[in-house]
């Protein structure tokens, strides 16, 4: 396979990645938000988000349990490791990019 085109496929594969991770992450933060809103989880909308969340944050709640039953802290923990995993998955792709010129 020629080596422009597999650096062009990691390049495509990289920004797919950074343009769904925002929009991820924005997600999460209305899930968490809508705990606040009456009735927005049992809405259908409320139910796709919590299928698609739900499974993420709960190794996070394992881990660390809500502090006095009330502050789920799972969350913010959760966004900070996949932002980290973001980073070293950029610098994977990067390092591999550079390596192949």
């Amino acid at each position: 396979m020629d080596t422009n085109l597999i650096i062009e496929i990691l390049g495509f594969i990289q920004r797919f990645v950074n343009t769904v991770f925002p929009i991820f992450t924005w997600g999460l933060i209305i899930y968490i938000f809508s705990s606040w809103v009456p009735g927005l989880r049992e809405s259908a909308f409320g139910q796709i988000l919590g299928k698609v969340y739900e499974p993420i944050l709960e190794p996070f709640r394992k881990l660390i349990p809500p502090i006095g039953g009330m502050l789920d802290l799972s969350p913010i923990i959760a966004i900070l490791v996949l932002n980290l995993f973001l980073r070293g998955l950029n610098a994977i792709f990067n390092a591999v990019i550079i390596a192949m010129y």
